[in-house]
């Protein structure tokens, strides 16, 4: 059986002028936690924002391979029906449309189908729950007047909601002290199991001491430069990035 969700080969994006992957190469299997770190301008972020297809970057080389399908030029929608799922950093807030509706239409829109509510508003509860999230803020407008540590939850809350086969997680622990971060943690665990896999990208090492990485890769001028366990995020801490690329 292939095992094989993601296949990333040798990628080249570019924003405007500004060449940002040079030549990404990664690989990530089903049951598979991946944590991509790096330094700013490195190209994580971008990496995040090219596999949901945001048509910003540009790929000019090199193929996104998932599930067997090349989604190079695949739109945002196509890519979610296929089960992918990206976490932003900075969740946007969207007026005049409740927690509740939003994601009870982005499931239904995903599935093709229709979705049982009181079903859906038993598994709503039962996550926000999880959570720590109020009842109240399923009828609340996306985001509008969420903390930030309330915008990451929200995001976690869609994950759980939606279920997808690959969820990117973009600097999901910014910004969040420590119970937010035990709590997004907690969420990201429950999602977890055999079936999918996840890419976290961080700058931090904070929610990698409740979520336990298969792989650490290290993300330096466009290209990934090392990949090992745990112990390479502490060899960063203690001797800075350079140290990866003697």
């Amino acid at each position: 059986m292939d095992n094989r969700f993601l296949k990333i080969n040798n990628l080249h994006v570019k924003v405007g002028d500004k060449n940002i992957l040079k030549g990404l190469d990664l690989e990530v299997n089903k049951g598979e936690v991946h944590v991509i770190m790096g330094p700013n301008g490195a190209g994580k972020s971008t990496l995040a924002n090219v596999l949901m297809g945001n048509p910003k970057y540009e790929i000019t080389e090199g193929e996104i391979n998932f599930l067997g399908t090349k989604v190079n030029d695949l739109k945002v929608d196509e890519r979610a029906r296929l089960g992918m799922f990206m976490s932003f950093q900075y969740p946007e807030e969207i007026p005049g449309i409740t927690v509740e509706n939003f994601l009870r239409s982005a499931k239904m829109a995903i599935e093709n189908k229709p979705v049982k509510l009181m079903k859906f508003k038993k598994d709503l509860k039962e996550k926000m729950e999880l959570l720590d999230m109020k009842e109240e803020y399923a009828s609340r407008y996306l985001n509008e007047g969420f903390s930030g540590g309330e915008k990451k939850k929200s995001e976690i809350l869609q994950l759980l909601i939606l279920n997808p086969k690959l969820a990117i997680l973009d600097e999901t622990d910014s910004g969040l002290d420590v119970d937010a971060v035990k709590i997004v943690a907690k969420g990201v665990e429950q999602y977890k199991n055999d079936d999918n896999s996840i890419i976290i990208i961080t700058h931090h090492r904070n929610i990698l001491d409740y979520l336990k990485p298969d792989y650490v890769h290290f993300l330096v001028d466009g290209k990934i430069v090392k990949t090992g366990d745990e112990s390479l995020i502490e060899i960063v801490e203690r001797e800075g990035f350079v140290a990866l690329q003697s």
